[in-house]
């Protein structure tokens, strides 16, 4: 058996919330469906932010309320604070992705709270979790994201140390799975796979995803070299749409179809249709006015059938 690498579709949220163009909510529904048949069988779908600081995701609630039921598929909403948590509990997610940061300069920017505070923050939505007993139809799991680990637009370098602390204390939380966003597009292979040996140590128990923006064209590399560490859970938006609106000049992300492409041809399993993520590339960059920018989207996959 290949190995399998499980790539969370992220397209719907961070795919869509730095994009211009606002997509209707329809759009976004068939956007999710597109993506559940293409083989996603976890994906952000939507974002509990205020509607005035991200107005592409301001109809969360009636997106979720029109998808219909799908036990195979884990749909996951970002939640920035306790609010966002309520929103998500009430809308039925599967998963709340909490988002906090491993610079203050950005965790402010982004949520007007400092590293310390968000985890504060992070600690009180684990426990309302617990709390709320667990198991099937008693509220979503809780994941944390840990974005500019590789570097923040206003504070520079993250430090090693600075990663290393908090992953060991969001762990100390319970926290199943953490994941190490590169929000700016700035990491290195390298800084990758010695940032994941950093996590790793410090949180030996906890499973980790990488989340890659493509800003200075290194993401596909940055994937590379996470894999070869040993992770086996990666971020991806389909057409390499996105970008972070908090981070000046933050590009999209990694583009889903072009991930899926380089770890087939390495033997690797995803679960995905290449042909089908193409053509919802190239659909959702008709519905955004402008091309896809990933590759795969533009040259198609080979050999060619």
């Amino acid at each position: 058996m290949s190995r399998f690498i499980e790539i969370v579709e992220v397209g719907p949220r961070d795919g869509l919330q730095n994009e211009k163009v606002l997509i209707s909510t329809e759009d976004k529904v068939a956007f999710i469906a597109r993506l559940e048949a293409a083989g996603a069988k976890r994906l952000e779908t939507v974002s509990f932010v205020h509607p005035g600081r991200v107005p592409q995701m301001a109809d969360a609630e009636a997106v979720m309320a029109a998808l219909p039921p799908a036990s195979e598929v884990t749909r996951i909403g970002l939640v920035l604070n306790q609010r966002g948590w309520d929103r998500a509990v009430a809308t039925g997610v599967d998963q709340a992705n909490v988002s906090i940061a491993a610079s203050d300069g950005f965790a402010l920017k982004n949520s007007g709270l400092t590293v310390a505070q968000q985890v504060e923050m992070l600690a009180e939505i684990v426990g309302r979790s617990h709390n709320m007993g667990g198991g099937p139809g008693s509220g979503p799991s809780v994941t944390a994201i840990i974005s500019t680990v590789w570097g923040c637009p206003f504070d520079g370098e993250v430090s090693d140390d600075q990663v290393e602390a908090l992953v060991r204390d969001v762990a100390a939380l319970g926290v199943k799975e953490i994941g190490l966003a590169d929000t700016i597009g700035v990491g290195d292979p390298w800084a990758v796979r010695r940032k994941v040996e950093i996590a790793r140590k410090a949180a030996p128990d906890v499973t980790l995803r990488l989340h890659f923006h493509d800003t200075r064209n290194t993401a596909l590399a940055n994937v590379f070299a996470g894999v070869e560490a040993g992770i086996d859970f990666i971020d991806a938006s389909v057409g390499g749409i996105g970008g972070c609106p908090f981070a000046p000049g933050a590009t999209g992300n990694v583009a889903t179809e072009d991930v899926v492409y380089m770890l087939h041809r390495a033997g690797f399993e995803t679960g995905y249709d290449l042909d089908a993520l193409i053509e919802t590339a190239r659909w959702i960059g008709e519905k955004l006015g402008r091309p896809a920018p990933s590759a795969l989207s533009r040259a198609g996959g080979w050999p060619k059938a």
